[in-house]
């Protein structure tokens, strides 16, 4: 465990002289790249949400998307969002769609991959119908801070749980503009804070958890600074079962910072058809 505390100090301190050497940076870069059509894409991907994203979604008014090694990052870009429009002015339109990561693709020739109903939002109306059969179009894309009305950040227990043996969970509607790159639980009363695996996508899972009632931090990488984020209550009882929901009673807001040029610190220029 002590060892386990080391590398991620040593992870911690790396990931913070990047940060300090992107002190000029923005929120928003724009990068270019493209996008497919795929009729086969669909909710329950790597990322483990599987039916949990359609509530994502409806509340963020977002649409799933699968995303390329890049964006993955294998897993670590699971939950974040992502603002995204096609280039042609004669066809696309101007606001394009909001995608949450929910899914990997191995197509190495985009970053995003979207349903075939989702892709045809990136077409104005009228031109949606010429605009599928293209399968592929070229893009601009920036990520954005996910919003969720309202919602704070909740803890699911994975169906993958077994109690009391083998704990795992997902952390979601998680808002701003951030990676959640470490999670610890704790027995309450305690202060043997014990680290959780990342196992796939967004669920993090341990052996032999602690018993009792348990609460989590999270290590949350954004702005210019790593920091710790916990919700002061307990999060899960001391019998928990799978597929059960605990609302956090907090939020993240934070909002990421980008080394890069150019720098989109405002609205696109309105260059589309209405």
């Amino acid at each position: 465990m002590k060892i386990l505390h080391k590398i991620q100090q040593l992870r911690f301190a790396i990931w913070m002289l990047f940060m300090v050497s992107a002190a000029l940076s923005c929120d928003r870069c724009l990068h270019k790249s493209k996008v497919a059509s795929d009729a086969r894409a669909n909710i329950n991907g790597a990322c483990g949400y599987g039916t949990s994203a359609t509530s994502l979604t409806t509340r963020g008014g977002l649409v799933t998307a699968s995303a390329s090694a890049k964006i993955y990052r294998e897993g670590v870009g699971c939950g974040a969002c992502y603002q995204i429009r096609c280039t042609d002015p004669g066809v696309c339109s101007k606001s394009g769609v909001k995608v949450l990561v929910t899914d990997f693709t191995k197509n190495t020739q985009t970053d995003f991959v979207l349903s075939a109903r989702s892709f045809s939002r990136l077409a104005v109306p009228s031109k949606a119908a010429q605009f599928l059969k293209m399968g592929t179009v070229d893009v601009d894309y920036k990520r954005i801070p996910c919003e969720y009305g309202g919602q704070n950040m909740t803890v699911k227990v994975d169906k993958s749980s077994k109690y009391p043996d083998y704990l795992a969970v997902q952390f979601l509607y998680q808002g701003g503009q951030t990676d959640i790159t470490a999670v610890e639980v704790d027995q309450v009363g305690s202060s043997g804070w014990q680290y959780m695996t990342r196992n796939q996508g967004a669920i993090w899972g341990m052996q032999n958890p602690p018993r009792g009632y348990l609460s989590f931090r999270l290590l949350v990488t954004g702005g210019y600074d790593g920091s710790w984020v916990w919700p002061r209550r307990n999060l899960l009882p001391s019998i928990w079962t799978p597929g059960s929901v605990y609302e956090s009673g907090i939020q993240i807001t934070e909002i990421a910072q980008e080394g890069c040029s150019p720098c989109e610190t405002g609205n696109w220029t309105d260059t589309y058809v209405n």
